[in-house]
């Protein structure tokens, strides 16, 4: 496979939804440690750190303790979806409503 069982870099949303922070995890396939680097998206503060691995995968920042959680990737790309179809049905019913209007 290579030399990590686990490697992710991701950028990370705040609570008002602006990606401000940055994790990059990296897990060696000989080992249960997570090398983590991250910035938190609450407070900006830059870590490294070294903690246990596990699923689900939370690293509590240092300075403000925020939690940030690292979801399995097929769990984001499918909320990802969901939201994307949301967002479709809302414009697709706004230009309903304007063709209403404009025929009236």
């Amino acid at each position: 496979m290579g030399l990590y069982k686990y490697v992710t870099n991701r950028t990370l949303p705040n609570k008002a939804g602006e990606e401000k922070g940055k994790i990059k995890v990296l897990v060696p396939n000989d080992s249960d440690t997570a090398q983590v680097d991250y910035v938190c998206p609450e407070c900006e503060f830059s870590e490294h750190r070294e903690q246990e691995w596990a699923r689900p995968f939370v690293v509590t920042c240092s300075k403000c303790n925020a939690n940030i959680k690292i979801p399995k990737l097929k769990e984001e790309m499918k909320k990802e979806k969901q939201r994307e179809k949301q967002k479709q049905k809302r414009l697709e019913k706004k230009m309903l409503e304007e063709r209403r209007a404009n025929s009236s």
